[in-house]
């Protein structure tokens, strides 16, 4: 990750993102949206502003017809809204309100399933309101007969999120140094004192965000939850389960999180593990092989180059088709080879960026490097993220001295440090990195080449799992909901319940996407 303003306070840590779906394509559910697009009557347009949307009644709660939004898109999904009034801090119910940013997306059926399923938005740091439209044809097959809760978890979104637009304004400058401690520091304080004057960071955790859901649920008329969480919204769903059982029909874990891991501390070796297996790929195919050499090997030489000698290069952006002036790296080309690793399409393309780097042309891993940051930085709250870390993870980092000739090297952890030195901590329950233990029928969710939460992690929370089954899908990276015939198994699994009878036979179809010879493809 480059370690500027913006990436040190969003971490990237789980991009849900929390895995980096805001660059996937999205087709929302049309049926689960025509019973909320019909809350205005049909009238012409200059007199539809007058007529006053209609409301529905669930549980305590009186939602209202609206639409969410996405960061820097046109692009809305219809919804019903409710505002969600909390305490900050949940160990006093006199303490300071924060509204959170509640949403359902309405099933089309005309009587819906009594469970509701639950969105866990990944990060830590992501809002599921913003990230619903690019995961919604994941649930498209279940919202034939069950309604969908969105929340921005606090911290996020519009609930009351920790913005930090200081740390944002000077990120744009687009430098990217070597790690400074020091200066890390002080951007850290420079972005406390924004977000301190409306918030208090020490109470922005999993474990409050965890008490706001049962919250929404008892306002909601205690349906059963089937949770859906991807990435960091795994952990959030098995602190979940973990305190509120009887609420959980079903658990569904995307990019799974164990909750005995310390965020962070497996980071460099995961993307190692992840990278060699991909050039693996590309020195056993001859077209790739003849074409790039050993991938990995360039990839190393580069970096060494570029440790010896960082220096500025130009590239026009995707986007505008304006010259940009970058300082590239190690830093910086460790933080883009990560962002490539958690796609199979970026993936394909790293033999071809990386040795079109090493002879001179930066442009296309800087450039879609770019493309794939910027809608992660946008969907992505830093304060939130440095909370979660701070409070839950933080003091349990180990030195990983063997890490340091990998591409991600300790700065990963050397930056969650400097961070943490600074943030305000919350607390931390002792039993919360205890592993899930339980009956409740659950399906882990793993890509094989998953750089960030790779499937020996499912197969660490699968142990405690009396119900579960794992499944990993080939040739896939990070979040893989939406790959293949996985949303029909989902809807399966959640109508049945049954995990290790469902029949996954259709996920032997997926393979890696083909390497990139050239910029027109694959060889055919």
């Amino acid at each position: 990750m480059a370690l500027k303003a913006r990436t040190v306070l969003r971490i990237v840590v789980i991009a849900g993102g929390l895995g980096l779906l805001a660059w996937k394509q999205f087709h929302p559910h049309a049926a689960a949206n025509e019973r909320a697009d019909a809350v205005a009557e049909t009238a012409p347009a200059t007199s539809r502003a007058a007529v006053k949307p209609r409301t529905w009644k669930l549980g305590r709660l009186t939602l209202t017809a609206c639409e969410l939004g996405r960061p820097d898109s046109g692009l809305t999904t219809a919804a019903w809204c409710a505002p969600f009034e909390v305490p900050e801090n949940r160990d006093d119910p006199g303490s300071r309100k924060i509204k959170l940013n509640l949403a359902v997306i309405r099933s089309g059926a005309q009587v819906p399933a009594k469970d509701m399923l639950v969105f866990l938005a990944g990060g830590p740091g992501q809002a599921a309101t913003e990230t619903w439209p690019m995961i919604a044809s994941a649930f498209e097959p279940l919202l034939a007969h069950r309604d969908v809760l969105l929340i921005d978890q606090r911290g996020t979104g519009q609930s009351n999120p920790l913005d930090c637009k200081a740390a944002d304004k000077d990120d744009k400058a687009g430098a990217v140094a070597g790690f400074d401690a020091n200066r890390l520091r002080a951007q850290v304080v420079t972005c406390l004192k924004e977000v301190q004057a409306k918030a208090d960071p020490r109470f922005y955790t999993t474990t409050a965000a965890v008490a706001d859901l049962e919250d929404a649920r008892q306002a909601l008329g205690a349906p059963e939850f089937d949770l859906v969480g991807v990435s960091y919204g795994t952990r959030v769903a098995q602190q979940y389960a973990m305190h509120h059982p009887d609420a959980v029909r079903s658990i569904l874990l995307d990019g799974v999180v164990p909750n005995q891991l310390v965020l962070g501390e497996d980071f460099a070796r995961n993307l190692e593990d992840a990278l060699k297996a991909q050039f693996a790929r590309c020195t056993s195919e001859p077209s790739c092989k003849a074409r790039f050499g050993d991938s990995y090997q360039t990839l190393y030489q580069l970096r060494d180059a570029l440790r010896a000698n960082p220096h500025k290069v130009s590239f026009r952006d995707p986007q505008n088709y304006q010259t940009v002036e970058r300082t590239l790296s190690d830093d910086a080309l460790a933080s883009v080879v990560r962002l490539f690793a958690y796609s199979p399409v970026t993936t394909a393309l790293l033999p071809l960026s990386i040795d079109a780097a090493a002879h001179g042309d930066v442009g296309p891993l800087l450039g879609q490097a770019k493309l794939i940051s910027g809608d992660m930085a946008d969907s992505m709250n830093g304060g939130m993220q440095s909370s979660v870390i701070c409070s839950e993870d933080a003091d349990l980092l180990q030195p990983r001295p063997q890490d340091a000739d990998t591409i991600l090297g300790t700065r990963m952890i050397d930056t969650l440090q400097a961070v943490c030195s600074v943030w305000p901590h919350g607390m931390r329950p002792t039993d919360f990195h205890q592993p899930l233990k339980t009956a409740i029928p659950t399906l882990l969710l793993s890509g094989q080449f998953d750089p960030v939460t790779p499937p020996r992690y499912g197969e660490e929370v699968l142990k405690g799992l009396s119900n579960g089954r794992h499944l990993v899908l080939n040739g896939q990276g990070h979040n893989v909901i939406a790959a293949g015939c996985m949303p029909t198994l989902v809807k399966s699994f959640v109508e049945k319940l049954d995990p290790k009878k469902l029949d996954a036979s259709c996920l032997d179809r997926l393979q890696p996407t083909p390497l990139f010879i050239d910029f027109n493809g694959a060889t055919p």
